[in-house]
């Protein structure tokens, strides 16, 4: 069933004329794990490759990643246990396949990721020390440096590109269209580039298979555990061209968020799930554990169930956090497990081995993105994505703890494999309209804070019928409004993003009449059968959001 909707979503942004051109065999975007790996795996198939970055190489979302990298490496584990895990965390949305493929894929994609240099954190055996994280039923977590593992699996990667004489950079650059051919197929992409020199302003990238790995939404919203660069550009890039997304209205918000006043925005600090593999506890203002009885795993529990108990039992005692209590360890021990962590605690004038931290859910990862097969092809030839601006299907309605990593390397690597047995027909490339009759004007950059107050507010973790309609009406009013900008800012370009991927979201999220996974509505607080559908979203030619039904 196809629905068609009023909603406008806009075309090519409104930036000058590509002042300069360059060429390569693949371009990647984003240099977090899944756009380093697909660069090295475009490498390995004899390619040139262009890698393009919003920051700097090695300011990736990937190094913000704290708790680890699942895979079946121990002896008593196994992919098919792992693969059940998955399932069971995606509440019936999981597309199998890919799952299978991520489970019996992991072990062979991390042994490749230790012979490109990453040291992960052994035990006195001199094996992988593994822990858990929520929602496994084994230990099957490697981490690196205690919680740094981020940061270590980025350390590698960039070292292995930087390596690479054939694997040119450009650092500070914001994409903003795709660029097409004749037959609807990609060639390249235009950017916006900031401090490069002679490459400064509006250019283009040719070449016939692009790469987004840009990351996640996590400004869409008020607080989130993502970086500020992570604005959604893969995702809106992708919508503009006409491309499908899919599952972009299961938004996980990571339940334990170390909670720093009310009126905090952007970037929060994260408090690992694994500080809960440890042993540590949650309890509410009057010292309850109340996950007991809430789940068979207890405070282990998938982290959809952790957020919404939390929020829950914030709502029930009028509290704005909850505490989690970790001070069975005393201050070497986590300062030698979780150094990231405890570091952060002290800067804000906590120390979580004398007593409990507050803590509160905040945005953390989208399991939707730009609709891929199980070869992270794009419905738009030539187009192809990978990491959390993706959906692969691996993490249905919610993803399972420290999937994610795993699952930029494991696809990254198929990406590779298509891509050795040829490139795609190089055509003559059709530069997008950027007229103000053709495009859209772009918002102003004040309108990012609203959108993200509504966000939060209406398509957040409370959810209803009436308040995501509302969200979407009023993010609508924002492309109608006379009070637009059309200077061609990176600020201005990215609250164009947000507000095109807080539109889909906020639409699924209306259509989607049940509670599964990190989707929650609390009008229909049960999942329900008709609902173990996909979700299809796309931008026709009038620029109309039309969303379809699939089966899964």
């Amino acid at each position: 069933m196809v629905a068609k909707t009023d909603l406008w979503l806009p075309g090519a942004l409104r930036a000058p004329t590509p002042g300069w051109t360059r060429e390569s065999d693949v371009v990647v975007v984003g240099s977090g794990i899944a756009g380093l790996a697909a660069a090295m795996h475009a490498r390995r198939a004899g390619y040139k490759v262009l890698l393009v970055t919003k920051a700097t190489i090695d300011q990736g979302s990937t190094r913000w990643a704290q708790g680890g990298i699942a895979a079946a490496l121990a002896e008593e584990d196994s992919p098919s246990e792992h693969l059940t895990d998955t399932l069971v965390a995606g509440a019936g949305l999981c597309d199998e396949s890919a799952v299978r493929i991520l489970a019996y894929g992991g072990p062979a994609a991390i042994r490749r990721l230790i012979d490109w240099g990453a040291r992960f954190d052994k035990d006195l055996a001199g094996d992988l020390e593994l822990t858990r994280e929520g929602g496994h039923h084994k230990n099957r977590i490697a981490h690196a440096g205690g919680d740094a593992t981020g940061a270590e699996i980025s350390r590698a990667l960039v070292d292995a590109v930087e390596l690479d004489p054939l694997i040119e950079v450009v650092e500070h650059a914001l994409v903003l269209d795709l660029i097409l051919d004749s037959e609807g197929a990609a060639q390249g992409l235009t950017l916006h580039v900031m401090g490069e020199g002679q490459r400064d302003g509006v250019g283009a990238v040719l070449a016939p298979a692009i790469v987004l790995a840009t990351g996640g939404i996590g400004q869409v919203f008020s607080a989130s555990t993502n970086p500020s660069v992570a604005t959604g550009d893969g995702i809106a890039l992708g919508i503009r061209a006409g491309a499908e997304v899919a599952d972009i209205e299961f938004v996980q918000f990571h339940p334990t968020v170390l909670w720093l006043g009310g009126k905090q925005r952007g970037q929060q600090p994260l408090v690992s799930e694994a500080v809960r593999g440890e042993g540590a506890f949650l309890i509410d203002a009057n010292g309850e554990r109340f996950m007991q009885g809430q789940h068979e795993l207890a405070d282990l529990a998938p982290r959809d169930v952790v957020a919404k108990a939390i929020r829950r039992r914030m709502i029930e005692t009028s509290q704005e956090h909850v505490w989690l209590d970790g001070t069975h360890m005393n201050q070497d021990q986590w300062r030698e497990r979780f150094p990231t962590v405890y570091e952060s605690c002290l800067k804000y004038g906590f120390d979580p081995a004398v007593a409990p931290i507050p803590v509160a859910p905040a945005q953390h990862y989208v399991a939707g993105g730009l609709m891929t097969d199980l070869n992270g092809r794009t419905s738009i030839p030539g187009l192809f994505a990978v990491g959390e601006c993706a959906c692969t299907g691996v993490h249905g309605a919610n993803r399972l703890a420290s999937n994610s990593l795993l699952e930029g390397l494991v696809f990254a690597d198929r990406i590779g494999s298509v891509l050795a047995t040829g490139l795609p027909t190089k055509r003559e490339p059709i530069f997008p309209d950027t007229s103000e009759e053709a495009s859209a004007k772009t918002l102003t950059a004040q309108s990012r804070e609203l959108i993200q107050d509504v966000m939060t507010a209406e398509s957040g973790v409370l959810r209803t019928d009436e308040s995501t309609a509302d969200a979407t009406s009023r993010i609508q009013e924002l492309f109608t409004d006379p009070a637009t900008d059309a200077t061609g800012e990176t600020a201005t370009w990215e609250a164009t993003n947000i507000a095109t991927v807080a539109t889909v979201l906020a639409h699924a999220a209306h259509l989607r009449a049940e509670t599964r996974g990190s989707h929650w509505r609390e009008d229909f607080p049960e999942a329900r059968d008709e609902w173990r559908v996909r979700i299809v979203a796309k931008r026709g030619e009038s620029g109309k959001l039309s969303s379809e039904l699939r089966e899964i």
